[in-house]
């Protein structure tokens, strides 16, 4: 019988190829060890590290499936290499994309960095699509690591960030990119007159947008609570749907009688829900004894309930959940909207509304700026928690 060939220890460094006519890749790391027999790997990007162990070898081929999210690689290994190509089941066009990565490289950009300058430390006033009627605002957040040219950042929006970025200042030129399973992300703009000009932005191979960018550290967004409003707050929230085990909950259950309760408006799919999901599965482990409750109501991008059933236990097992997340069997805003009408509109998942203990809606947050966003999540984290406080005390 032929052996298998195992895929070589140590770190490799990955791109998966946007645009074979122009040779366009975007990079990203991974370290990849063994746990006892089993190849285990770590994908970094700036401070966060995800590790990934749902991978099966059958001879020389690689079946990677991505924690939390419905993606995987399928690949070859060919001596120091991994061949093959990353599949985005939540798409159904342009949702293949040729990966290579090779062992040995710890490179995210393969140029050299020059003297260090650190031009594009600090806060950004971002326009995305500049010009056009579908233009948006963002903030971008980049940070030189100690001075170099090795930049790490993200973009903060109305409906939540980027997550994490890492790149690069390459001449004259801004390069970052993130691989999280669901986001494969590519930004480069150019550095002149003190602004960021000729951006790109591409999400995977089926989305480009231009973007561009002037310093600003006043420049603010809307208000995430001031963006969904509650229309009707003589109407009551009612919603019925069957958790993980399929057990039908509502509101009305004795277990959220005189409570203050956190209502999630989430998908399994949602990076920005992935990481509110994280550290609402601690405030829960810290604020559950005193009275706080959580229901998470779960948006996926499916109606078939095995198949969304399977999709939300993998985040709930990933990150150690222990509130309610019921599945709605429903998909989209829209349909969100329709389960709470009592809401002026939902443009983002995640949306959070806070309850009191007559559940009556004290707060709706949208979108949800994770720990990429540095004194922003920091920010949220401590109004959050104050308000949970004295919905506790009330």
């Amino acid at each position: 019988m032929m052996q298998a060939k195992k895929p070589k220890t140590g770190t490799y460094r990955a791109v998966l190829l946007l645009d074979a006519a122009t040779g366009l890749e975007l990079p990203f790391n991974f370290d990849l060890g063994y746990k006892g027999k089993k190849p285990l790997i770590t994908i970094r990007n700036a401070d966060e590290r995800i590790v990934v162990e749902e991978i099966r070898q059958v001879k020389d081929s690689l079946i990677i499936k991505m924690p939390v999210f419905d993606t995987e690689f399928r690949l070859k290994v060919i001596g120091d290499t991994l061949v093959g190509h990353w599949i985005n089941h939540y798409r159904k066009e342009k949702n293949k994309i040729p990966f290579k990565a090779v062992c040995g490289d710890n490179r995210r950009f393969t140029s050299d960095p020059g003297k260090p300058d650190p031009v594009f430390e600090g806060r950004w006033e971002v326009t995305f699509s500049p010009g056009t009627t579908s233009a948006s605002k963002a903030i971008g957040v980049f940070h030189h690591s100690e001075q170099t040219d090795f930049v790490t950042g993200t973009f903060l929006t109305e409906t939540g960030d980027y997550r994490y970025l890492e790149g690069q200042k390459i001449g004259n030129q801004l390069w970052l990119s993130c691989f999280d399973g669901s986001h494969a992300f590519l930004f480069k703009a150019e550095f002149k007159d003190g602004a960021l000009v000729n951006g790109l932005f591409y999400s995977g191979a089926h989305w480009q947008e231009p973007w561009a960018a002037i310093r600003n550290p006043e420049f603010k967004l809307a208000n995430p609570n001031d963006i969904t409003l509650v229309k009707d707050p003589a109407m009551p929230i009612s919603f019925s749907f069957q958790d993980l085990e399929g057990k039908t909950v509502t509101l009305k259950d004795q277990r959220y009688t005189n409570k203050p309760v956190i209502i999630q408006v989430m998908g399994s799919w949602c990076p920005n829900c992935m990481d509110e999901s994280a550290y609402f599965a601690e405030v829960y482990k810290q604020y559950r004894a005193a009275g706080l409750e959580i229901i998470a109501l779960a948006f996926e991008k499916t109606t078939d309930q095995d198949k969304a059933r399977k999709q939300v236990l993998r985040l709930k097992q990933r990150f150690g959940i222990d509130y309610a997340i019921l599945l709605t069997l429903q998909t989209g805003k829209d349909k969100a909207q329709e389960v709470l009408p009592m809401l002026n509109k939902i443009t983002s998942f995640p949306t959070t509304l806070f309850l009191n203990k007559q559940h009556q809606v004290v707060k709706v947050h949208t979108g949800f700026s994770g720990p990429a966003t540095g004194n922003d999540y920091l920010l949220f984290k401590q109004s959050t928690e104050l308000l949970i406080q004295k919905l506790l005390k009330d």
